[in-house]
């Protein structure tokens, strides 16, 4: 199937919603810094998603709890600097939203006005009604996060699939509905049933992005680092590895090492 959006020279929520409409699938993909960032520009991705994964992938934490709004900034614009047509979207770290929907406000408003970024991303349903009306309030797209929330890991306990009994499969799906009409523009859907995902994208207007929800939604999201083979760690089931790029670069790294140590390195045609 061609693309749809060959001509768009700006993915907006419109143009999402119409790439939904339209039957095209959306690709989203995380960045972090400004050299990723603009290769995946330059491949025409859909979406950059400046995803709170940073604790996990950057910064070497087991957990996405601990990356402060301070980080998220600054690895937001880093990606927006690089980033022409892609929409981009930053994660609301944990602790910023929860609770307390003026501190939301203030946490989306300070990721706009500081990265440039298009959208911010937050977990949750109706837990999180009230800072999500909030911040849309303000006139700042919101996308949504339901399924597993990686933010709710200590309650979860697990991150195994999530809504696979039927009184919680319910609540998402209420929940989906909440956020579309409180006014999200989309929804990421984690690790669910892919049968639970396919209801959610047919009963919703909303763009419906999964990871490791089947493909009956209206996109996928994979970890950029993941998918390229860098975190060699981390196979769940639903991952599709498109490079072996960790091996290309540790093997890169030996042969650099070596030509430093054999004094091959620099040559005659290397030196001023």
């Amino acid at each position: 199937m061609a693309y749809l959006q060959t001509d768009v020279t700006k993915v907006t929520t419109r143009v999402l919603q119409n790439m939904k409409n339209r039957g095209e699938k959306i690709a989203m993909l995380t960045a972090y810094d400004f050299s990723m960032a603009s290769l995946l520009d330059r491949a025409k991705i859909d979406i950059v998603l400046v995803g709170d994964s940073a604790a996990n992938v950057m910064e070497g934490y087991n957990t996405t709890l601990p990356i402060t709004l301070d980080e998220m900034i600054v690895y937001g614009s880093s990606v927006v600097r690089a980033v022409k047509r892609a929409l981009v979207v930053v994660d609301m770290p944990f602790g910023t939203y929860q609770g307390n929907s003026k501190m939301a406000l203030a946490s989306a408003i300070r990721i706009m006005k500081e990265t440039g970024a298009d959208a911010v991303k937050l977990e949750g349903g109706e837990e999180v009604l009230e800072s999500v009306q909030r911040i849309l309030s303000a006139g700042i797209p919101v996308m949504g996060h339901l399924g597993l929330t990686p933010q709710s890991i200590n309650k979860f306990g697990t991150y195994a699939v999530r809504a696979t009994e039927e009184e919680e499969a319910e609540r998402v799906v209420k929940d989906a509905h909440i956020l579309e009409e409180a006014g999200c523009f989309a929804i990421v859907l984690e690790k669910i049933p892919a049968k639970l995902a396919a209801r959610i994208a047919q009963e919703v207007r909303i763009p419906i992005i999964g990871i490791g929800a089947g493909p009956e939604v209206d996109g996928q999201v994979l970890v950029l680092q993941d998918m390229l083979g860098i975190t060699l760690q981390f196979k769940p089931r639903y991952l599709r590895v498109y490079g072996t790029f960790g091996e290309d670069i540790c093997n890169a790294v030996r042969r650099y090492i070596t030509d430093v140590k054999s004094q091959d390195f620099p040559n005659e045609h290397e030196q001023y």
